[in-house]
C-alpha cells in the first residue's frame, strides 16, 4: 500500500475518533438534561436535579476529552514531526489539567486521593444506572 493511502486511512480514523468525542459530549449533555428534568418532574428538588446535571455533564466532558486525546495520539503517530509531538504534548497537558479540574468538581476530592480510579465513562455509566432505576415508591 502506498504511504498516501495509509495516511488517508489514518486521517479517516482520526476524524471518526474526533466525531465520537464530540458525540459523547453532546449525547451526555442531552442525557443529563433529560435526567435533570425527570428529577424535577418527580419532585426530587432542584438541588438534586442540579447535582445530576453537573455530574453527568462533567462525566460526559471527561469521556469526550479522553476520546479526543486518543485521536490526537493517532494523528501524531501517523506523521511524527517534532512540531506535531510538541503540539500533542501541549494539547494532552491542557486536556489533562481540564480533566483533573472536572473530576475534582464532580467528586469533591483530589483524583489521587480516591481509593478507586474511575474514568469519565465509568462515572457517566454509574450516573445513568443510578438514574435509570425507578424512584422509590413507584
Amino acid at each position: 500500500m502506498p504511504s498516501e493511502v495509509i495516511l488517508e486511512i489514518v486521517e479517516g480514523i482520526v476524524v471518526l475518533f474526533e466525531a465520537l468525542g464530540v458525540a459523547a459530549m453532546a449525547i451526555g449533555f442531552a442525557t443529563a438534561t433529560v435526567f435533570a428534568i425527570r428529577a424535577l418532574v418527580q419532585r426530587r428538588g432542584g438541588v438534586q436535579a442540579f447535582q445530576i446535571l453537573r455530574r453527568m455533564i462533567g462525566s460526559s466532558i471527561l469521556l469526550g476529552l479522553e476520546i479526543l486525546v486518543a485521536a490526537d495520539l493517532i494523528r501524531t503517530i501517523s506523521a511524527p514531526t517534532i512540531e506535531e509531538a510538541l503540539t500533542l504534548g501541549l494539547i494532552v497537558l491542557i486536556r489533562t489539567v481540564l480533566s483533573i479540574s472536572i473530576q475534582i468538581e464532580i467528586e469533591g476530592v483530589l483524583p489521587w486521593k480516591r481509593a478507586l480510579l474511575t474514568s469519565g465513562g465509568q462515572v457517566l455509566a454509574g450516573e445513568i444506572t443510578k438514574e435509570a432505576k425507578p424512584a422509590p415508591g413507584r
